[in-house]
């Protein structure tokens, strides 16, 4: 039998602190980069099996879906459920829209490198994200100052510079900034706001869902004499809230 000296055991003990203290060096470098994995491959199975497997078929649309992190757009209890095919609640009665809604107005709008984009309800900020891996500029406006500023928030943080954010009324729009190549809205009013018409550019489109109770998604273009129908689809959005006379 052999038996260590106290220098010994003290040399030991040092080493395995340092041992462990270089294990979990390594463990913490490890697992954000496998959760990061982890959720690019969320991102891709939910554009896989949500968007592809139905009839979004822009490349570029589908890009941008793989690109944003959804789960960085919705409360932290709700992350393990961001890539589902379902809306979220973020918070003051209202939601972050189904990824394939998303990608449907968005592939619909057919938003172009140089366009200018205005979005009426910003919500948590994922679909201006989105709009904003498309167009040259996006300008959104949400009414609920809260989300707002975490919308701004957030989408500053992941480096969206050329999204710009207000809190006012959407059936305002923003009159100084137009006019708009394209005009997207996130919730349903009982009618199409005439100020976000005059806003859109003549040969622009827009896409709105209209209604209360039953709604439809109408996606329209502007002609000399007004709007015209192009498609349209049935959906529930959270009503657009605001002035109407303003």
């Amino acid at each position: 039998m052999t038996t260590s000296s106290p220098a010994d055991l003290r040399a030991g003990a040092t080493a395995a602190a340092l041992m462990f203290v270089c294990v979990s060096c390594m463990n913490s470098q490890v697992r954000p980069r496998n959760r990061e994995e982890a959720w690019s491959a969320a991102r891709a199975r939910m554009v896989e099996q949500q968007l592809e497997r139905r009839d979004i078929r822009d490349p570029r649309v589908l890009e941008a879906m793989r690109r944003v992190p959804r789960h960085l757009f919705v409360p932290p209890v709700a992350q393990d459920e961001a890539y589902n095919d379902h809306p979220l609640p973020i918070g003051h009665d209202q939601t972050i829209s189904q990824p394939y809604i998303v990608a449907f107005m968005s592939e619909a709008l057919d938003v172009q490198p140089e366009h200018k984009v205005l979005e009426i309800g910003t919500g948590s900020g994922y679909q201006a994200a989105v709009l904003a891996e498309l167009a040259r500029e996006v300008y959104t406006i949400e009414i609920v100052a809260p989300l707002a500023f975490t919308a701004r928030e957030t989408l500053t943080g992941l480096g969206y510079r050329s999204v710009h954010t207000r809190t006012g009324n959407g059936y305002a729009g923003w009159p100084e900034e137009a006019p708009f190549d394209r005009i997207m809205v996130t919730a349903a009013p009982p009618d199409v706001p005439p100020a976000l018409v005059e806003q859109l550019k003549v040969g622009g489109l827009i896409a709105i869902p209209v209604g209360t109770g039953v709604q439809e998604l109408r996606i329209m273009r502007r002609t000399e004499t007004g709007l015209a129908i192009l498609k349209t689809l049935p959906v529930r959005f959270v009503p657009m809230t605001g002035d109407p006379g303003r």
